[in-house]
């Protein structure tokens, strides 16, 4: 039976090592912090979200961020400070403009396939995740807006997203507490939401009960690979240990860059930084006032969730400023004035803000298969659509760990496996 190490316990390493386990691998998943799901799977916007396929790769995108580059409170901001790795980001994410649409159609089909693998999961496991299939409305302001974004819908659809424009009136009708003047929106019944770090939490105690070892507190430091056997140099309580394995998978997140280097690869990955607030329905009043529809609100880049009967999620901005964790208050300032903006009878009293830093390859598209070298394969690179891709990636990597290694069920397949490629 092959052994496989993970590295990292977020969304994609935690999927990967149930998806692995469920076919027979022993693994162990090596993570530095304590629990699993602390960093991007920690407080993201919890949409589960098809509709926000769209990769970013446009003329568009560019064009807007070169307008807002000097706006402190933009939904899109870069500090041009020189650097060479994101500069070297930038000059790859413009080389792949001519990919926007085959780009955002292969996301679309991949986030519709990672659906029911979740939601089996969830269910397979008990697994509750404060989830909401109510699906997902995105809003316009003008019809300049309403137009542009109708021709991402004609791609979304023509992907096989079930996607439909709606009138200002039937946006009230789907969800009411929502106050502003609209042009139109279109809306994705099929969308969902829930709480990513309490499915990432509750899926590695499944995985724990299905034999994965998970070593917390444990960081690599150097990744050796001989002969198709994986070594780790690993330290724990100022320990160190060297662990073998006959082979791994990254989902290291940002992280993944270096460790891709250690592994003989060379991975683009980036830190393209996200603020959530999740702000806390303490009264009677606003939890009737705050909405159960997950929303997106196209000009401001900003998306909603409910989680459960006493929170409410909202998230958005993305700031280019390399591996930068710290929490600014004028960028949490906006979602704060946009929810009052929107929900005027929902208290913002007791608001708790997050930072976290989304893993981009150019592309926008994920690294999920085999590296250079034997035994190395990732599963990373998910930027904003982690949670809403994971569970199809991680399909994917572990029947390419399949394909070349020995399992207690090698030989028995899964038909509702996912068979789709993936390259970064």
């Amino acid at each position: 039976m092959s052994r496989i190490a993970i590295i990292g316990a977020g969304i994609t390493g935690v999927t990967t090592a149930y998806a692995l386990a469920q076919r027979g691998f022993r693994v162990t998943v090596i993570e530095r912090h304590r629990y699993a799901g602390m960093e991007t799977s920690f407080a993201n916007g919890g949409q589960l979200s098809a509709s926000n396929a769209e990769v970013w790769n446009s003329r568009a995108t560019v064009l807007k961020g070169l307008k807002w580059m000097f706006t402190r409170d933009a939904p899109l901001l870069m500090n041009p400070r020189p650097g060479w790795h994101k500069y070297s980001w930038i000059g790859e994410f413009l080389r792949q403009i001519p990919n926007y649409r085959a780009n955002t159609a292969e996301t679309v089909r991949l986030a519709i396939a990672a659906r029911e693998h979740l939601f089996r999961i969830a269910r397979d496991e008990k697994i509750d995740f404060d989830l909401e299939r109510r699906g997902i409305l995105h809003f316009y302001a003008t019809r300049k807006e309403f137009d542009a974004a109708a021709k991402v819908n004609g791609i979304l659809t023509d992907a096989g997203l079930d996607r439909h424009a709606v009138t200002p009136e039937e946006i009230a009708s789907i969800e009411p507490t929502l106050h502003g003047s609209f042009h139109g929106g279109f809306f994705t019944p099929s969308d969902s939401t829930g709480d990513i770090h309490k499915f990432t939490r509750g899926l590695a105690d499944a995985c724990a009960r299905h034999g994965v070892e998970f070593r917390y507190d444990t960081s690599v430091t150097s990744i050796d690979e001989r002969a198709g056997r994986i070594s780790l140099n690993v330290e724990h309580a100022d320990e160190t240990q060297t662990l073998h394995f006959d082979g791994m998978v990254i989902c290291a997140g940002v992280g993944s860059r270096a460790f891709a280097s250690m592994a003989g690869d060379h991975l683009n990955v980036y830190p393209v930084k996200g603020y959530s607030i999740t702000v806390c329905l303490d009264d009677a009043r606003s939890r009737d006032h705050a909405p159960w529809v997950s929303l997106l609100d196209d000009r401001a880049k900003i998306v909603t969730s409910r989680l459960g009967a006493d929170r409410f999620r909202v998230a958005g901005t993305a700031e280019l400023n390399g591996v930068n964790r710290d929490i600014r208050a004028d960028r949490i300032a906006p979602l704060v004035e946009w929810t009052r903006r929107h929900f005027p009878d929902v208290s913002t009293a007791r608001v708790i803000p997050w930072s976290g830093l989304r893993p981009m390859l150019p592309s926008m598209l994920p690294k999920v298969g085999q590296g250079r070298r034997p035994g190395v394969f990732y599963n990373t690179g998910h930027g904003h659509l982690g949670w809403t891709l994971s569970a199809a990636t991680a399909e994917i990597v572990a029947e390419a760990v399949l394909r070349r290694m020995p399992s207690r069920h090698a030989q028995a397949g899964a038909s509702s496996h996912v068979r789709m490629d993936v390259a970064a």
